[in-house]
């Protein structure tokens, strides 16, 4: 495996380092908020990067095929997952194109469900769009988040609800979702004539022993081609968010015409050159790099983590990670709901991504931790959270 590098990103123009006070309205905290990484980039992407500003050219660029082509690769060799080059579509950002989507596929005052807690973007694509946002709870069994679908079916019709923006990994709870999960989920929206945007930008980061399904393959093949499109991004896999190149999956001709209409209308169909060598050389030759993060985020970061708590805060309880590198503690066994963030905060200096965001007060006394670091930061972060509670 390629070996990890860390990366000190304090002063370097970092959302999750230099952008705490203006978040926390404070300084000084350990940061592990911001859903990206504290480790450089594969070596292969860096050489790419840098060949390309050794040309010195940087004038307008033609999306090569050979970009395609490596993307249709991995997924193929990690997911066996089949894709065809007809089917993509660009978009600046995972968040970028579920806005787009429901734009695109709903109407002002529309309905469009989520299943919360979610990553709050979800909700801002709604509402800010004039929508109207549905949220359907999930169920928590002791950490253990599952769907209550018969409550799923009956927040769709009382709402006439006509998107659902699928989380798939699940953020913030960790749950890789089962085929048979799946199938209820979209056979609903089949019912009732739903739309899905299947957010899938965590695809790669599945802890060993689990699956993910890629929505568009839960079924007979094309099965649900007409009503899914589906996002993913080398982003969150290989720490490229800088490149701003997300993949947009769309296989109904359709539904196709639609996004390109839209996409051409406000005149953004491709993304930079940076985004696309970045994301070209990761998948190409950053396997290495892969199976060494995927070793650090649950063997030796989750473990740790989880160990740890239950030695030292047996009372938060860490839901079980699946997937993504975002860890889900519910702190409300070791101090009221209402006083954790401020008890994080304050006594843990400790910057995390708060219950509240992803769906509410009823989420008060949740946390969100970032895994995707060294060992010694996680550490420090569990010291942080004990800390909180004393």
């Amino acid at each position: 495996m390629e070996k990890l590098e860390f990366v000190d990103r304090r002063n370097t123009n970092s959302s999750k380092w230099d952008g705490l006070n203006r978040q926390f309205g404070r300084e000084g905290l350990h940061a592990m908020w911001v859903a990206d990484m504290d480790f450089k980039v594969p070596q292969c992407v860096r050489k790419a990067l840098a060949d390309y500003v050794d040309l010195g050219a940087m004038g307008y660029m033609a999306v090569p095929e050979s970009y395609y082509e490596a993307v249709i690769n991995w997924e193929k060799m990690v997911h066996g997952y089949e894709i065809k080059r007809q089917w993509m579509r660009f978009s600046p950002g995972v968040v970028a194109a579920f806005h787009w989507a429901v734009r695109i596929f709903t109407e002002p005052g529309d309905a469009v469900i989520v299943n919360t807690p979610v990553y709050y973007p979800f909700f801002h694509a709604v509402t800010s769009n004039g929508r109207k946002l549905v949220k359907s709870d999930l169920v928590n069994e002791n950490g253990h988040y599952s769907i209550d679908f018969e409550k799923f079916r009956s927040d769709i019709r009382a709402n006439d609800v006509k998107l659902f923006i699928l989380c798939s990994p699940h953020n913030p709870v960790g749950r890789v979702w089962t085929s048979h999960e799946l199938r209820r989920l979209l056979n609903i929206c089949r019912e009732n004539g739903v739309m899905v945007v299947a957010d899938e930008i965590h695809h790669d980061l599945i802890a060993p022993g689990n699956e993910f399904i890629p929505a568009l393959q839960c079924g007979e093949p094309g099965e649900f081609d007409n009503m899914v499109i589906a996002l993913s991004a080398p982003s969150k896999t290989f720490n490229l968010a800088a490149g701003q190149n997300s993949i947009v999956t769309i296989p109904d001709e359709k539904i196709r015409r639609k996004w390109d209409d839209f996409s051409s209308a406000i005149s953004v169909n491709q993304g930079n050159p940076f985004g696309y060598i970045a994301a070209e050389a990761a998948y190409r030759g950053g396997r290495d790099w892969y199976d060494a993060i995927i070793h650090q985020i649950y063997h030796i970061n989750f473990n740790y983590l989880r160990e740890r708590l239950a030695k030292d805060l047996p009372g938060a309880a860490v839901s079980d990670l699946q997937g993504t590198y975002l860890a889900w503690i519910d702190m409300r066994g070791v101090m009221e709901p209402s006083s954790v963030k401020e008890a994080v905060l304050e006594k843990g200096k400790l910057a995390v991504d708060f219950g509240d965001w992803f769906g509410g007060e009823k989420y008060n006394g949740f946390v969100r931790m970032n895994l995707a670091a060294p060992l010694e930061y996680v550490k420090k972060g569990a010291d942080a959270l004990i800390a909180s509670a004393e």
